[in-house]
């Protein structure tokens, strides 16, 4: 119960975060997982894999509601997805396959490297400039596979690669946005069944671990992330945002470090 508990609050931290801010949940739901895996008796070498296999098990629902969300306001460039979807979906279900064979420091070290990428990204609330076109269709099926691969291993993020890259190409902010959620999709569905074969007849994994998924963390943190996220939209009007992004990129640093320094 006291597991439960534990992903469900994270859930619910999630959830209101995404509604309040704007973020994916992958940093704080990896983070999260990590160092309670790690706790739990998870062997140590698989904990990382663990955590983010079942982060994007549970970021599937909301990336759904998500993408819906945006199309519903015709923010989604559908030509830049479908030419990005191959090389996207490839780089994730390649980048979760092979992850298997990776030591654990490297994941959580590239974690690391990921996480103060965002956490840049929201402290000095860096933007690049409009200052080309979209590239060709190969160019879009490489930059697809570049955003799978990072997705893959960091367990989720696709809009801190995303979202700059379709800005510096012209993109209008809102529809890059809607366009990386509509990418987001598929992403996570591709990532967790990456993950689950990847880790499938890995030693000491506890019970309801389909490969590195671990469905009780899975389920309890998408139900909770739902059941929030209205709330902090909600609320986000009334707050100043600026300062608030600030403090979470701060935060989730922090814990970032703590992740990749623990045992």
């Amino acid at each position: 119960m006291a597991e439960w508990g534990a992903y469900l609050g994270i859930g619910a931290a999630v959830g209101f975060l995404a509604g309040l801010l704007g973020i994916g949940g992958g940093t704080i739901i990896v983070s999260s997982l990590a160092l309670m895996f790690a706790h739990q008796g998870f062997p140590p070498e698989y904990a990382m894999h663990c955590a983010v296999g079942t982060s994007l098990a549970a970021i599937v629902a909301g990336a759904w509601g998500s993408f819906r969300a945006h199309d519903r306001r015709g923010a989604v460039d559908w030509p830049v997805v479908r030419s990005m979807l191959p090389g996207l979906l490839g780089g994730v279900l390649a980048g979760a396959l092979v992850a298997r064979l990776m030591r654990p420091g490297f994941l959580k070290y590239f974690f690391l490297g990921f996480i103060t990428l965002i956490a840049l990204q929201m402290i000095f609330n860096v933007k690049p400039k409009a200052s080309r076109d979209l590239p060709g269709r190969g160019g879009l099926v490489a930059m697809g596979a570049v955003i799978g691969v990072c997705s893959s291993w960091f367990g989720g993020g696709a809009a801190a690669v995303g979202v700059p890259f379709l800005t510096w190409c012209n993109v209008s902010a809102h529809r890059a946005i809607g366009t990386v959620a509509a990418l987001g999709f598929p992403t996570s569905i591709a990532g967790a069944i990456g993950y689950a074969a990847s880790g499938y007849g890995a030693p000491g994994l506890p019970q309801w671990s389909v490969g590195f998924v671990y469905l009780p963390a899975a389920i309890g943190i998408s139900v909770a992330s739902l059941a929030l996220a209205p709330l902090g939209a909600r609320l986000a009007h009334r707050m100043s945002g600026p300062t608030l992004r600030r403090v979470f990129a701060l935060f989730i640093l922090a814990v970032g470090v703590k992740v990749a320094l623990s045992a």
